[in-house]
């Protein structure tokens, strides 16, 4: 069962930045796409980064222009670079593959609190 392991997550005032990882304990990157996700208090968990294994990206609507996914196959890492936090970004981070092949797999997340 592949594990991942995400971190990066803390609190920033809002127009910061954070830089999340995650790494997994196998090479996922190479033939699957790559999620990052997030879920909000109260909300159910929703997708939105992901990365082909060519690199291509797409981005949800409320992300995009201000995060940017990208991966290490080397080091089977992907990575989340957020810039312009606003509080409604405030959340647990979670990356996983897309679609999820093993509900199993999901990991601790990293918590990202947006806040002045």
């Amino acid at each position: 069962q592949v594990q991942l392991v995400e971190s990066g997550g803390g609190e920033v005032q809002p127009g910061g930045s954070l830089r999340l990882s995650c790494v997994a304990s196998e090479n996922l990157f190479r033939s699957l796409m790559m999620g990052w996700y997030r879920q909000a208090p109260g909300r159910q968990r929703e997708l939105i980064a992901h990365i082909r294994s060519d690199g291509a990206t797409w981005y949800d609507g409320s992300v995009q222009g201000r995060y940017s996914i990208s991966k290490d196959n080397s080091r089977n890492m992907v990575f989340l670079q957020m810039n312009n936090l606003v509080p409604a970004d405030t959340a647990v981070y979670y990356c996983n593959t897309f679609p999820v092949r093993d509900q199993n797999s999901w990991g601790q997340g990293t918590q990202v609190t947006v806040s002045s």
